[in-house]
């Protein structure tokens, strides 16, 4: 095994060990399933005390790029994209500019994949979703039970073909249900007043879009659906 040097860096001595062994890993063309040296090894190499090695190699473990296996020792593990999101997107502890953040970027996302959605739907899409808009739970409002929302936009997620796009969706849904049950008394007015100007658009009318293979029309629909999102934002800010 080639020695890896540390160099003198304003970082830290672990910040410099995981940096070489990224380096080590790209550099001898190691890929996911491989087995990486031992312990021993990579800390002669390195030229680093075991206990800096085992928290560079222990950051690694946790962002999914390493794992232990039973007589192969460590091996190379593809992280998901989104693993260390899962771990701080969580509305409790989150500012409130935060959530706001995550609810803009969502709705971003959603119109931004209108061409995506439309390239891939297929007849079997549109026979699920119709299925998810016929069992749907809908409130007053225009308010839909967290399963039929999840579900409902779960499906267009999935649609577009992308895996980290679908990963997204699993992660933002509890923001979302926690930005309308705190906001609840400030969203309820202005979904009221939406409905009474005729400017609500339901799970039903996006699936007509969809059937109708209306991807114009349908990127002005998705853009209403959040409409009452974006509205409270901006008398937020």
């Amino acid at each position: 095994m080639d020695t890896l040097k540390i160099q003198h860096q304003t970082v830290t001595l672990v910040d410099q060990v995981e940096d070489k062994l990224l380096n080590y890993f790209k550099e001898n063309n190691l890929y996911t399933g491989d087995s990486i040296p031992n312990e021993v090894e990579l800390a002669a190499a390195l030229g680093v005390a075991r206990s800096v090695l085992r928290e560079a190699l222990s950051r690694l473990k946790m962002m999914g790029m390493i794992d232990t296996r039973t007589r192969r020792g460590m091996i190379l593990t593809e992280p998901s994209i989104l693993g260390g999101m899962k771990r701080v997107v969580d509305p409790r502890i989150l500012s409130e500019e935060s959530l706001f953040d995550i609810l803009g970027f969502r709705i971003a996302l959603e119109i931004g994949m209108c061409s995506d959605l439309f390239q891939n739907i297929t007849t079997k899409d549109l026979e699920e979703l119709e299925e998810i808009v016929k069992l749907g739970i809908v409130f007053e409002n225009n308010e839909y039970a967290p399963v039929s929302e999840f579900s409902f936009h779960a499906k267009l997620y999935e649609i577009t073909g992308n895996k980290t796009i679908s990963e997204f969706q699993a992660i933002i849904h509890p923001v979302m249900v926690f930005v309308k049950n705190k906001f609840k008394d400030l969203l309820e007015p202005i979904n009221i007043k939406m409905k009474e100007k005729g400017k609500i658009v339901t799970h039903a009318d996006l699936l007509g879009y969809l059937k109708n293979r209306d991807e114009v029309g349908y990127k002005k629909a998705i853009e209403q659906h959040f409409a009452v999102y974006k509205i409270f934002m901006k008398k937020r800010s």
